[in-house]
């Protein structure tokens, strides 16, 4: 593989609207990003990805872009982004923009002129399709509930296509004006200085034209859009003419958001000659889903958890680096969802931290996940600002499901949980504005926030800290960026154990992902512990014992380890 300027860094996504309130108005923006750089240099972060901060009307919290060109008033001004820039720069760390090219807001020049003259110049920038017989041209159901298509107002019989929310009209890639149209954009953002993008809901731009019928995989006679993606072929060829018209001149950093690929596409899209520099693994994140909705979902087991990164991994590591998440701005917050009930605590979360940074890939952290942020608490549907939740709590009680019953469902997988204010401090508001909060603060934030976690050395922030400076090591740092991983004891149960197999280094990563207590036996001798998550247990003489063939580890529950192999 050929080595590239990103591999040993660490990235961290930044929801604005909620990371860092710098002017009392309850929403994040970029002089709070500004004023936290300091912050996150000291995690440890180089690569920081921003999500929208684009104008827009918010239907879908900056996915539905107005204008591509200009920030949205309540983030700041295109002077704020200069110096966010400047700032950066002086301190080495790289500004990656969120690009939402898919589709673009019903506010947007392009749609409104396209609505006023549909079979003009503009309406060929979106799929504008006569229906049948007054109804859709397709059963296709939108990612968000109900039809993908939506009636053009003062037509009959005239529709436009949109995969998410109604006010997200999808742009047609299939005319080079429009594709030209981005390109110009990207250029003119990477003159700026950004460094790169992330590719939202990118597999999606390219359709399949015949915009027939599905078979109904619900109750209500549609199909998931995301079937047609089986029959849309061609998206490549739009991937790569981006790349080559508008990334590579500026040896952009490029990472998409892909959901619906195909296994055997992979070097397509992070080979050598791919058209990103990598993808998120979305692969644990799909465990327990269900396409009859989230009422059908299920708890993630821990041999799934497992199981899935191992197959992942073996799937990857020969082509590129993959970008290793436990959470986002789509999804619950990742201790909540792949720790047992009952049992989220520091150790279990640093665990976790462990398993993601120790596995092969290029590590992505999302705000709040280095202090081991929780899901919340909504007592009421009316608290919840996210469209997706709010669509799925009417799905679960079209499905006989109470009030109560309902909001549990959808709040535990709800999007709000990671969009809640990022905890800074015990201060009122988790000390994330002095004004009230655009959607309230997890109330845990007394006992989980950075002030307190960073006086704490065995704290969840220091043990990131720990994990983060380990790819920068001069010792160590090959083998964790570039060390194959070879898993073994497979056959245990709730254990999750592999070598990462450097040039010069070999390290042996343990995770018990349990409460209960083990005792297991390797093949090799241990010359070093790297990494230990139990500061009760710091000194291997408490927990190693050397046999004549190999090593016998004893685990206390969710212990984490990093053992240099003699």
């Amino acid at each position: 593989m050929q080595k590239k300027w990103w591999h040993n860094k660490t990235a961290y996504q930044i929801y604005p609207k909620s990371f860092c309130d710098s002017n009392g108005d309850g929403i994040g923006d970029i002089r709070g990003i500004i004023g936290k750089l300091d912050y996150l240099k000291e995690l440890g972060i180089e690569i920081i990805w921003i999500s929208p901060i684009y104008q827009s009307p918010f239907v879908d919290q900056g996915y539905d872009i107005s204008d591509y060109y200009a920030l949205d008033p309540v983030f700041g001004t295109m002077e704020d982004m200069d110096e966010l820039l400047a700032e950066a720069k002086k301190r080495e760390m790289y500004i990656v923009m969120d690009l939402v090219v898919n589709h673009c807001s019903d506010q947007h020049e392009w749609f409104q002129k396209a609505m006023k003259d549909p079979y003009g110049k503009y309406g060929k920038y979106f799929y504008i399709k006569e229906g049948k017989n007054g109804n859709p041209p397709c059963n296709w159901r939108s990612y968000f509930g109900g039809s993908v298509w939506e009636p053009v107002p003062g037509y009959d019989n005239l529709f436009y296509l949109h995969m998410f929310a109604k006010e997200q009209p999808d742009l047609n890639w299939e005319n080079p004006e429009v594709r030209e149209e981005i390109y110009k954009m990207i250029r003119w953002w990477l003159e700026k200085g950004v460094a790169g993008f992330r590719l939202d809901a990118i597999i999606n731009i390219k359709k399949d034209l015949r915009f027939e019928d599905f078979p109904a995989d619900r109750e209500d006679g549609m199909c998931s859009c995301t079937t047609m993606l089986q029959y849309a072929d061609g998206v490549h060829a739009f991937l790569q003419e981006m790349k080559q018209e508008a990334f590579a001149p500026y040896q952009a950093f490029t990472i998409g958001e892909l959901f619906d690929f195909r296994e055997e596409e992979l070097e397509r899209y992070i080979g050598a000659e791919g058209c990103f520099e990598s993808i998120f693994d979305f692969a644990p994140h799909l465990i327990g889903a269900s396409g009859k909705g989230w009422y059908d979902c299920r708890k993630v087991t821990p041999d799934e958890y497992r199981d899935t990164i191992y197959n992942s991994k073996k799937m990857s590591q020969h082509i590129g680096l993959e970008a290793n998440i436990i959470e986002n701005h789509d999804e619950p917050r990742g201790v909540s969802r792949y720790l047992p009930d009952g049992e989220v605590n520091e150790t279990g979360k640093k665990m976790l931290a462990g398993i993601m940074m120790m596995t092969y890939g290029l590590p992505f952290l999302y705000q709040g996940q280095e202090i081991g942020m929780e899901n919340t608490v909504f007592q009421s549907i009316d608290e919840i600002n996210d469209i997706s939740t709010i669509d799925e709590y009417h799905v679960a009680r079209k499905q006989g499901f109470d009030e109560k019953q309902a909001l549990d469902i959808v709040t535990r997988i709800s999007r709000d949980n990671a969009r809640t204010p990022m905890q800074w401090s015990d201060d009122k508001h988790a000390g994330f504005t002095e004004g009230t909060p655009w959607l309230k603060e997890n109330p845990n934030y007394i006992k989980i926030n950075v002030a307190d976690q960073e006086g704490r050395k065995d704290s969840v922030l220091n043990f990131y800290k720990e994990l983060i400076r380990l790819r920068k090591d001069c010792v160590y740092g090959e083998c964790v960026v570039y060390g194959r991983q070879v898993p073994i004891l497979e056959e245990e149960h709730n254990l999750v154990a592999f070598y990462r197999k450097g040039e010069e280094k070999e390290l042996l990563i343990l995770a018990n992902y349990q409460k209960e207590k083990r005792t297991i036996v390797v093949k090799d001798h241990v010359k070093k512990v790297v990494v230990n998550n139990d500061s009760s247990k710091k000194s291997g003489d408490s927990f190693l014992k050397e046999l004549a063939d190999g090593t016998q580890i004893q685990l206390g529950g969710y212990q984490f380890l990093v053992l240099e192999k003699e």
